[in-house]
């Protein structure tokens, strides 16, 4: 799946108008994680999309792409 996205990260951030390192600070991450998890370079846990649906607010499904 390497390429495909996976997640809405960066579409719900821009949507909310907060930055890489915004979120990074309310997680305690590094803004350096934080980016590739956003740019899918990297895909985050299901923990850590839970973690970053109840920072940001939103279902946690809001944060993936549907298969339907």
């Amino acid at each position: 799946m390497a390429g495909k996205a996976l997640n809405r990260i960066k579409v719900v951030l821009a949507e909310q108008q907060k930055t890489n390192l915004w979120l990074a600070y309310k997680l305690d991450m590094s803004p350096n994680t934080v980016s590739k998890k956003k740019n899918k370079t990297k895909q985050p846990t299901v923990e850590t999309l839970f973690r970053i649906a109840g920072t940001l607010g939103v279902d946690v499904r809001e944060l993936l792409v549907s298969t339907k």
